[in-house]
């Protein structure tokens, strides 16, 4: 989950690797550094902290020129967040330097074993040890730097992304991945390296993104070369032209990406139809599905796995498939399901959700739902990401950079998604009539404007903020298609406030949460008029008894839930499976604003990061 940037070229590459890393800034922020050759030494500098508090450190300590570097934010597994543990780590001849993202998971009897050989280590990392071992396997078999990269790899455990500088190869970077991520930028005679393409979008519209097991020897006098960690056998590399453009990873006026992205979802949801879907012709056309149709409608069950909000949004789907289909569907958390030795058979169906398309458990799940000789098909945003690799078919969201680390555009895109999949296969299996058909993709055409109108709340939602913005604990309660909304919108208030929240389907507040109803705890209430509101309204009533203040999000107009609410939030009308893609909305502005008014830091909240590429 920490951010890597490289450069090697004609350019200066400290204010490169510096711009690069504050756009990496979301995957890890606990500390920072960078390396420098100039033509003769390494200079480095390293600080706990932002890459604001390297930025400062670097110009005071380091010379800042030099057209090769590397450089690092991190996010931390083995060691405290310190000077020492931050990365670049340099071996012990002082020769080697290395940056690092993920885990070995054998650190621990390789340190032993170096330091029989007479290494010393300064730093708890298990990073540390990797380019020390990288040191050995070069002295003691007199290798070339990729060689030895690569001969010190297979003998980890574990997930890694790095890039690895030998100052006696001084227009050499070697770079590697076996789990997280890892793209290299090609320029005119000149690579960039990074996490993900975002810093070096500017630069270049051509990317590589390495495979797992694959090395890139990337070097200014010589082609860059791909091989196969295992087997050291050369890789066609595939150039592809990025997606993205500066202007989709600029905050463009709002005070944060959150809230910009919240902003952006009438748009993302838009571009991710756009093309799929055709309302007045009655036609979804979904390339994925098409031509995979036959496994989706021969399935005897769905099998859903994500995490975090991707989890969310799978349970939102699986109310819609099974309501259209009347296909099964089971929703799991790809961390517990790829450890609970599962019931996986050919004939289901597995759809993995994953906004970065990196997810570490994800990725693990995917691979053993294969194993059983499941079809797995990919929901997620990135092009070329691994997820998008590794699944037999998928669709991309097309909800453009995420960067706040609160997903937002990433949870309605992927409902769009879903419910465009569901439709289809109800039209296919015949199990939604033609005039039912015909009318939910005429709302969804609609959504875009709607959500535009529910952006319209933000006002009502910061006023709401300000009167509970130190509350301890808050309660999110919804029905039916809206019970995972509730879900979200509690994960939304913990991630970025630090507020407790807990989400629950409404009738099950009797049975536990309702003791913890007084006056001081908000209860927010997602009661759209649909079906259960009637149930809804007496969940309210049973809250109001007991003193607990509610605020509700409602269908505009209602008057019943308002005279009983303490605060009303009103989205416009849809659907009922439809109207998760609305009453998130207000939730996410609450969220926002409250942790606003807390001082909190609302893009990169304490202890998590965007991207979870490590176990």
């Amino acid at each position: 989950m920490c951010g890597i940037v490289g450069y090697i070229g004609h350019r200066e590459a400290y204010p490169l690797i510096i711009k690069g890393l504050k756009r990496l800034e979301y995957r890890g922020y606990d500390s920072a550094g960078v390396v420098l050759f100039d033509g003769k030494d390494l200079k480095l500098s390293k600080t706990k902290g932002k890459v604001s508090d390297l930025e400062e450190r670097a110009e005071k300590e380091i010379t800042l020129n030099g057209n090769i570097g590397i450089g690092h934010t991190r996010w931390a597994t083995h060691g405290v967040p310190n000077d020492v543990n931050s990365h670049p780590h340099v071996s012990n001849s002082g020769n080697l330097v290395i940056v690092h993202n993920g885990i070995i998971e054998n650190y621990e009897p390789l340190k032993k074993e170096l330091i029989k050989r007479g290494y010393v280590f300064h730093s708890d990392t298990d990073t540390e040890v990797l380019v020390n071992l990288i040191e050995e396997v070069k002295k003691k078999d007199n290798l070339k730097l990729g060689k030895a990269v690569q001969v010190a790899l297979n003998q980890v455990v574990g997930a890694y992304a790095i890039a690895v500088f030998d100052r006696e190869r001084p227009t050499e970077i070697i770079a590697a991945r076996l789990g997280s991520p890892l793209a290299i930028g090609v320029g005119e005679k000149e690579f960039f390296i990074a996490s993900d393409a975002s810093p070096f979008i500017e630069y270049t519209s051509n990317a590589i993104y390495l495979d797992d097991e694959e090395m890139a020897i990337i070097r200014l006098d010589k082609p860059l070369k791909v091989r196969k960690i295992k087997d050291d056998s050369l890789v066609d590399p595939y150039i592809q032209e990025l997606q993205m453009n500066l202007e989709q990873i600029e905050k463009n006026g709002y005070d944060h990406f959150m809230l910009k992205e919240i902003y952006e979802q009438p748009n993302v949801i838009k571009d991710t139809y756009r093309g799929r879907l055709h309302a007045n012709e009655g036609i979804i056309k979904m390339a994925g599905v098409e031509d995979n149709l036959q496994k989706f409608l021969n399935a005897e069950r769905i099998l859903i796995i994500a995490c975090g909000t991707s989890w969310h949004a799978g349970l939102v789907a699986e109310y819609i498939l099974e309501e259209f289909t009347r296909i099964p569907v089971e929703v799991e958390y790809a961390s517990e399901f790829r450890y609970r030795n599962p019931i996986i058979r050919p004939n289901d169906v597995v759809i993995a959700i994953s906004q970065s398309g990196e997810t570490a458990d994800t990725l693990a799940a995917i691979k053993l739902a294969k194993e059983h000789g499941a079809f797995v098909f990919g929901v997620c945003n990135v092009v070329g990401s691994s997820i998008s690799r590794e699944t037999h078919a998928g669709a991309y969201t097309h909800a453009g950079p995420e960067i706040g680390v609160a997903s937002t555009k990433a949870f309605t895109t992927q409902i769009t998604v879903l419910t465009l999949i569901a439709l289809r296969l109800a039209q296919a299996k015949g199990t939604m009539s033609k005039s039912d058909f015909h009318r939910h993709l005429q709302e969804l055409e609609l959504i875009p404007a709607k959500v535009q109108e529910a952006l319209q709340t933000n006002e009502v939602a910061k006023a709401i903020a300000a009167v509970y913005k130190d509350a301890p604990n808050c309660l999110y309660l919804g029905r039916g298609y809206n019970f995972p909304v509730a879900l979200e919108g509690a994960l939304k208030l913990k991630e970025i406030s630090y507020i407790h929240a807990e989400g629950y389907p409404a009738a099950e507040m009797k049975h536990g949460p309702i003791a913890l109803i007084d006056e001081q705890m908000p209860v927010v209430v997602i009661a759209p008029k649909q079906e259960h509101y009637d149930k809804v309204v007496s969940n309210i009533q049973e809250i109001k008894s007991r003193s607990g203040k509610i605020i509700a999000v409602v269908t505009q107009g209602d008057e019943q839930v308002k005279a009983l609410a303490d605060h009303v939030i009103e989205v416009p009308y849809t659907i009922d499976a439809l109207s998760p893609l609305l009453t998130t909305i207000p939730l996410q502005l609450l969220s926002y604003h409250i942790a606003v008014m807390r001082n909190c830091n609302v893009d990169q909240p304490r202890n998590l990061a965007k991207s979870v590429t490590v176990e």
